[in-house]
């Protein structure tokens, strides 16, 4: 369905980008940017849980919903870590790291399914793990100042971007091993 509560929820996170985006762009104080930011990637990242969650319960299923998700998703996390870049919150090479990943696993999962393949590189637990640390850490880092005074969450968010990194290889790893099986017999 092209058009259902689940689906919309997933433009909502598509709709959001450019609205995270022009936010820094906007003569605020960058205190009340990061503020507004950071509450903002929150409810998108609430919406990509509740999507799925609601197309399952609602039965609202689809082929399209089951495509535009992770879309929404690496949108969602590429434009936002090109924004923490430019606002020097996170190294470039941990965001190179991110997004190469992203495009490189999508590739992947489409090679995958042309093949007929797919099941070998669904989404496994290690994905979540890294897509749970990824999202936290770049709430910490959009957020970037004091929390209950007592978190600096430039800081904590580093440092579980370099866990997101770390998962991100690890998992883009786990993905190529279970996928070498099929590309081996169909190479051949």
């Amino acid at each position: 369905m092209f058009l259902n509560l689940p689906t919309m929820l997933t433009w909502a996170r598509i709709v959001s980008i450019p609205l995270i985006v022009g936010l820094f762009y906007l003569p605020w104080p960058i205190v009340q940017i990061n503020l507004v930011a950071s509450v903002l990637f929150i409810v998108m990242a609430i919406t990509d849980w509740a999507d799925g969650w609601l197309a399952r319960r609602l039965n609202q299923t689809s082929a399209f919903g089951a495509f535009l998700d992770p879309v929404a998703d690496k949108f969602l996390v590429c434009a936002s870590l090109l924004i923490l870049l430019q606002q020097h919150r996170v190294n470039a090479l941990i965001a190179l790291i991110i997004i190469g990943r992203e495009i490189a696993i999508s590739a992947l999962r489409e090679w995958m399914a042309q093949i007929g393949a797919s099941r070998s590189v669904a989404v496994h637990m290690l994905g979540k793990l890294k897509t749970a640390s990824q999202m936290a850490a770049i709430v910490l880092l959009l957020y970037d100042g004091e929390l209950f005074g007592l978190i600096h969450t430039r800081v904590a968010g580093t440092w579980l971007i370099y866990v997101a990194a770390a998962l991100t290889i690890w998992s883009m790893v786990y993905y190529l091993q279970k996928a070498l099986p099929a590309i081996r017999a169909k190479v051949r």
